[in-house]
């Protein structure tokens, strides 16, 4: 006699779904990609730089400038931790998000990382636009980002996907993290967004 219970197939286990979060230096382009990426996977975008900004009621420049980058970094890692908890999103990190390591342990639990990787003097060009930048003020722009680069890119480094961002069109870009998320998730069938 056979048993009941055994005849029944047992359900397919979900995927873990998994907020896709982009890092990246400044200037890379995480938050004009991460927008249209948000729109074609259908998932909400949140930018991590304005939810501090909201967090502390005043913007980047300011905090940094009343307040000093420790007190922003703190700030910055109680947002990540609110937002990286929460559902599926696609987030756009602050380039110093991931100097965090309780942050950067939290981000391998609950997301897939995004490094947006571009030539220096492409993003150089791009942050010299604007002079909003606490970390750039009174600096030459190509100059910073090759600091911040050695410090950053070996943690940038351990992201669960790169993909390198030129100077092409913001929707080129959006294709080629998608075609890397896929990757992603073909090596990772446990993992969706």
């Amino acid at each position: 006699m056979s048993d009941p219970a055994s005849a029944v197939p047992a359900a397919p286990l979900r995927p873990e779904r998994r907020t896709i979060a982009l890092i990246g230096l400044m200037g890379v382009g995480k938050s004009t990609v991460g927008r249209r990426l948000a729109g074609r996977l259908n998932l909400p975008f949140v930018d991590g730089d304005a939810e501090i900004e909201a967090a502390a009621g005043m913007s980047i420049p300011e905090i940094f400038a009343q307040l000093g980058e420790p007190e922003f970094r703190a700030g910055e890692a109680r947002v990540m931790k609110r937002l990286l908890e929460g559902p599926p999103i696609v987030l756009a990190t602050g380039g110093g998000a991931v100097l965090n390591p309780d942050t950067r342990t939290l981000m391998k639990r609950r997301a897939i990382s995004v490094w947006l990787r571009a030539e220096l003097p492409v993003i150089a060009e791009r942050v010299s636009r604007r002079d909003t930048r606490p970390l750039l003020r009174g600096r030459d722009p190509l100059e910073a980002l090759s600091t911040l680069a050695e410090a950053r890119y070996p943690i940038y480094a351990e992201a669960d996907v790169v993909v390198d961002v030129g100077e092409g069109a913001h929707g080129q870009a959006v294709a080629a993290v998608i075609s890397a998320l896929d990757a992603f998730r073909a090596r990772h069938p446990g993992v969706s967004w």
